[in-house]
């Protein structure tokens, strides 16, 4: 590895809340610190071999969409300027630029998918029912063909290592709450029609996405 590739972050003033499949969060008492790393995850499961300067892009997308996507609904970014936040500390220094202050929330225990294609997990589940997670697709679609318009599609939050399940919109609306399911459901597809179209308009397909509230 090479001194721009970072596996696991290292910050011995913080406390390290978790490692997940690709972030590291510590605790900063009134907010968090989200360090995204360069590690690889794939089929849910952290690959051996990182990609150098992955976090940085990462987070420097994830700070465009959040001041791109605000006027729809809050989030919790509050700033990557780490010195000003948190402090002149020397282990922060290798994070500049991949990691990120939030506020502190608690997430809820569902995933919001939304998608515009018929790709992943939604194409072996429609090649067994001509269905995803519930939501009847016309017959006779191909893999990662457009769907008829963006579907939105929950899942459970699996423990790393292991799979997230397709749920139907029941199931969630059972776990989080019949309002806030459907408050998410319309914002989660709000999120993903504006900025699908935004994308297009710059030559790029977003074809399925994940948001995570709390």
């Amino acid at each position: 590895m090479n001194e721009s590739t970072l596996f696991n972050s290292t910050v011995p003033e913080l406390l390290l809340l978790a490692r997940g499949k690709v972030r590291d969060i510590y605790d900063l008492d009134d907010a968090l610190l989200i360090v995204a790393t360069d590690r690889i995850s794939c089929f849910d499961v952290v690959l051996p071999t990182p990609i150098p300067d992955k976090g940085r892009v990462l987070t420097h997308l994830s700070r465009y969409w959040f001041k791109q996507t605000e006027s729809i609904v809050r989030n919790h970014f509050l700033t990557m300027d780490l010195e000003l936040a948190v402090g002149h500390w020397e282990s922060l220094q290798p994070l500049k630029g991949r990691a990120m202050v939030v506020q502190k929330a608690h997430p809820l225990p569902v995933e919001a998918v939304v998608r515009g294609y018929l790709s992943g997990s939604a194409w072996k589940e429609y090649r067994q029912t001509s269905a995803v997670c519930g939501i009847p697709l016309p017959r006779g679609l191909r893999e990662s063909d457009k769907l008829p318009g963006p579907i939105f599609t929950p899942a459970t939050k699996a423990p790393q290592g292991q799979h997230d399940e397709n749920i139907p919109f029941d199931r969630m609306a059972g776990i989080v709450g019949r309002d806030r399911a459907e408050a998410i459901r319309r914002i989660s597809l709000r999120l993903f029609e504006e900025a699908a179209a935004y994308a297009a308009q710059r030559g790029l397909i977003i074809a399925d996405t994940k948001f995570e509230f709390g």
